[in-house]
This record gives structure tokens, sequence and C-alpha cells, in this order.
């Protein structure tokens, strides 16, 4: 088998791709990718079992065929070249590979491509497609609340429910909730499923600007198409918490106030906060914010007041700094409201001025005891 190809275009897809492809793998072909070539198109693979990407792009071939090539070594390679055509040339029956630049030749040894895993193929699936924005935000918005106990394997992924109103995404890991919809996209019927962290990652980097991505899913898949690029991955076969049923309903207590300011006095504040804790106390009163945190081991402390607007009844709460500064930073409106009703109960964190009528966010947060 041979083919050419554009050294730049082939590193662009590998790195793409690469990924998905583990370090510590019990099987040594996971360590490949596998080149697949037909009618002058080359499909590169990359798995590890779990989730598995491909990415496509035109060659130079008469060719048909396959062959696994060592990851590692083949982008060492390709990133100390300068961009030029490279030949491959690979011999089928001993699985060796000669590449040749202009000017030199490099040698590394190939598996059979016969015994690369399967990949899945989609089978009975459903469809939805959106733009790529729009999952870029949904993945930003929630990826940073998914558990990472496995104990919990349902909270280890995001949860998608599709129906015929909308599209929500939820993430929580039992301290912080955030629940995502967009209106704007819909499914044809309504059904639900988990996607594990690690895939949403990886299509948090690879999603391009401006384009559809097709999500098709069954009952163990879910198929992200966009490009030329297909992102495949075992959904999480567990049953999913009533995130709704601790979404707290009655919230007199209103707080608004400017999200950059706001954040930025808890990352202050959080310098002097216990290490292990990261407790900051708010102190509501009027039109006043107290943001106080103290570390007693250490003696360190430190008080802070902003200006906010605030209806409801003076309060003292604490929080978690690390898990308020996380949902501030990911929200992107200048100002937000924060809802609450008691100093044991969760709070809940909107933005105020969303430009985007068609997107919901609900950030919930829960709070920690007070030091006494």
């Amino acid at each position: 088998m041979k083919f050419i190809a554009s050294t730049s275009t082939l590193l662009k897809n590998l790195l793409t791709i690469n990924g998905v492809i583990s370090t510590n793998t019990v099987l040594p072909i996971l360590e490949d990718f596998l080149f697949e070539i037909k009618e002058g198109k080359l499909t590169i693979f990359a798995t590890d079992l779990e989730t598995s990407m491909s990415a496509s792009m035109d060659v130079e071939s008469k060719e048909a065929g396959r062959i696994a090539i060592p990851a590692r070594i083949l982008i060492d390679t390709l990133r100390a070249l300068p961009d030029q055509p490279l030949t491959f040339d690979i011999d089928d029956k001993s699985y060796g590979i000669e590449i040749t630049t202009e000017n030199g030749k490099y040698k590394l040894s190939g598996e059979n491509g016969d015994d690369f895993p399967r990949i899945p193929v989609p089978e009975d699936v459903k469809h939805v497609e959106l733009p790529t924005e729009t999952l870029s935000r949904a993945i930003a918005h929630t990826l940073f609340a998914v558990s990472s106990d496995e104990l919990r394997q349902a909270m280890t992924g995001v949860y998608h429910e599709l129906n015929e109103d909308n599209l929500t995404f939820v993430s929580t890991d039992a301290h912080k909730l955030v629940r995502y919809s967009r209106k704007d996209a819909q499914a044809t019927e309504g059904t639900s499923f988990i996607v594990p962290k690690k895939a949403l990652n990886l299509l948090k980097g690879a999603l391009p600007a401006g384009n559809k991505v097709r999500i098709s899913y069954n009952d163990n898949n879910a198929f992200y198409k966009f490009d030329n690029f297909e992102l495949i991955c075992r959904l999480i076969d567990a049953r999913y918490p009533d995130y709704n049923a601790v979404i707290p309903k009655d919230n007199p207590n209103k707080l608004t106030i400017g999200r950059t300011d706001f954040a930025n006095a808890l990352k202050r504040s959080a310098i002097f906060a216990n290490k292990t804790t990261h407790q900051v106390l708010l102190k509501i009163a009027g039109s006043e914010l107290q943001i106080s945190a103290q570390d007693l081991d250490f003696s360190n402390e430190s008080t802070e007041r902003l200006t906010c607007n605030y209806q409801g009844e003076d309060m003292e709460i604490g929080f978690n700094a690390k898990f308020l500064i996380e949902m501030l930073n990911v929200l992107d409106t200048d100002e937000v409201v924060m809802e609450l009703s008691t100093p044991t109960r969760a709070g809940l964190i909107l933005p105020s001025d969303a430009d985007d009528d068609q997107e919901d966010i609900l950030m919930l947060v829960m709070p920690v005891m007070l030091n006494t």
C-alpha cells in the first residue's frame, strides 16, 4: 500500500484525535493510529475502547488497505518535519512502513490493521443537529461541574435530556450543579443519556466555529459528526439523579452584583481561606456585601466590601470560594443574580442580563457549615 499526504494536514488531523489514546493500556495496539484508505480517502482512527475518534482527508493513492501505525513516533516525526508531501510505502506482509521526504527516509514498524479493535458504527440511531457554537457553550458551561468520583458513575458525565421543546445539559458533583438549556434546539422525540467527561473534553477542543454538528445516538453509543471528524463514545449506563428535586423553588433573597468584581473579590479572599475548605463568609445587609475569610491554623484573615443590589432579609451564608469562582468564570454576563433562602439551603447563581433569550442557565451551589 502506498499513498502521498501533506505533512501539515496529516499532523493537524492526528493531533485532533490523539487525545483519545491512553498512555496506560493493556493492549499495545491501542497506542496506534489505524490508517484506512479507500478510493483516495484516508481515514485515521484512534480508540481506547470506550471513546473513539476519526479524521478523514484526501490523499494520493490508487490502492486500498489498512495499517496500524505507532502514534507517538509518527507525531514526533511529523512535528520535526517542514511542510511537504510525504510518501508512505507500506509492506502488506511485514507491516514495515517507509516514509520518504524530500531529503530523507524514515522506517518504522506497524501492525496488522485487521487486529485493530472494531469501531462502533451507527445502528438504529436517532439524530439531532446543532450549531457547533451551541454544543461548545453547553460543554463549557457544564463540564467543570462533573464529578470525578467513580463510585457515583452517573455523575462522571454530562446528562443530555432531549425533547420536542428544548435540549438540556446537566452536570453535578453533589456540591454544585449546572443546568444549561437551549430553547432553539429540539429533538423529534424525548430521550436522555449520559456522555462521559473524556468524550466531551475531546469535543471541546475539536469543535470548529460556524459549522453544524450532527449527534446520533442509540442505547449504547453517541456519535458526533462535524467537518471531517467523528467522535464515538460509549454512554454511561447508570441512572442520573433527579436534579430538579434539589433545585430550591422559593428563594426570596435576591442579590444582584457585578460578575467580575464579585469573582475578583472571591479570588483575593480565597488566598486567606482554609486550604481544605476554601470557605468564605458572605454577609449581606442593605446594599452591601461583605466577603470574609480566615484560616485559623495560620491566623490568616481577610474582609472585603462590595456594593450590590439586594432584596431580602439580612443574612450570613458560607460557601466554598473555589466553587463560586468556577461558576462566575464560566458565565459571561456583566451581572449575576444570586438567589438565596436560608444559610443551610442551596444558593442559585443566574445570569441577570443574558443577551440570548434562547439560552437558560442555572447554577446551584451548596453552602458550607460556618466556622464558629
